[in-house]
């Protein structure tokens, strides 16, 4: 067994994240490994964090802590040979459940431990979107709005969890997202067996680098079936936000399976790049994390962006 260099990057504010349960991480992790504990205490620190760890010839990064934790040590040694490794640390925790581990920290770091003491390190690709990469997804509009809400009453993210978000979600369409017009175009680039595409009536998307595109409760939401880890970009498209189509969609996305394109709902998939614009600002989230609002982005797929450390069997 390869004995290796672990960076534990732990976010002390997300949900799930205790004093007692990051001592036994950390001491999982220690008996067979060397490593060293860092705390973030602001947006971005996670990433510094990481892009010295990589500077410095760390072999594997973990993030534990939310998804946001996880997007920021990503972001910060993508291009490296710094692997990554992931740890349920939040409310939702959507990348570390789509890789099948447990949902519970304590029990997750067994199953890390074992992929780190069998040096299971897989490439895999991650989307990037004006210079940032995201794990999982980027979600462009209504949804960024509902993440905006959440984000507004974080204090009580830690106790309310997904009731928040249930929350967020129906005042957000009641009244805290115009959906009576169009927010955004989208615009994605002709490939070799494909012609360019082209939607100019955006409410609400999301790009996805893999699937489910969120979990509600322990029932994840699949928008695609076509999403993974070993594909590119998928693009899924609100054309509009009527309830119909909203609750329809939701409930076929439940049963599993992604949801079926219609004249309101469009898919993509295969996607390399892709452009997002609007003349007036429209807010965008990256792995569950609000960014703030912007009139362009700009997407790509970028291949065999990170080593990721696969969880073991147990």
């Amino acid at each position: 067994m390869q004995r290796v260099r672990i960076l534990l990057v732990v976010n002390s504010f997300a949900s799930s994240v205790t004093a007692r349960n990051t001592v036994i991480v950390q001491r999982a992790l220690s008996r067979s490994h060397e490593v060293e504990v860092v705390e973030t205490n602001r947006r971005g620190h996670a990433t510094r964090f990481a892009s010295d760890a990589a500077r410095r010839g760390v072999d594997v990064a973990i993030g534990f802590g939310g998804d946001g934790t996880l997007n920021e040590v990503a972001t910060g040694i993508a291009g490296t040979h710094t692997a990554l490794g992931v740890l349920p640390g939040g409310s939702t925790n959507v990348f570390a459940r789509t890789l099948g581990m447990p949902n519970d920290p304590v029990t997750a770091v067994n199953s890390l431990v074992a992929g780190l003491d069998a040096h299971d390190l897989r490439p895999i690709g991650l989307g990037r979107v004006n210079g940032r990469y995201f794990c999982f997804h980027t979600g462009i509009g209504f949804d960024a709005a509902v993440v905006k809400a959440v984000e507004r009453r974080a204090s009580l993210k830690r106790w309310l969890g997904h009731p928040l978000f249930m929350y967020a979600g129906l005042s957000t369409w009641m009244s805290g997202y115009d959906r009576t017009q169009p927010h955004f175009a989208l615009h994605a680039c002709e490939t070799g067996h494909r012609p360019a595409l082209h939607c100019e009536d955006g409410y609400f998307s999301v790009v996805l680098n893999t699937n489910p595109y969120t979990y509600l409760g322990n029932r994840p939401l699949d928008l695609s079936a076509s999403a993974s880890l070993g594909n590119r970009l998928v693009v899924v498209t609100f054309r509009t936000l009527s309830a119909r189509v909203i609750i329809a969609s939701l409930l076929t996305a439940l049963k599993g399976g992604g949801i079926q394109p219609t004249k309101d709902l469009i898919e993509w998939t295969d996607v390399s790049e892709l452009v997002v614009s609007s003349q007036t600002p429209f807010p965008y989230q990256l792995d569950g994390d609000y960014l703030g609002e912007t009139t362009r982005l700009e997407f790509s797929h970028v291949p065999d962006a990170v080593q990721l450390v696969y969880p073991g069997v147990l």
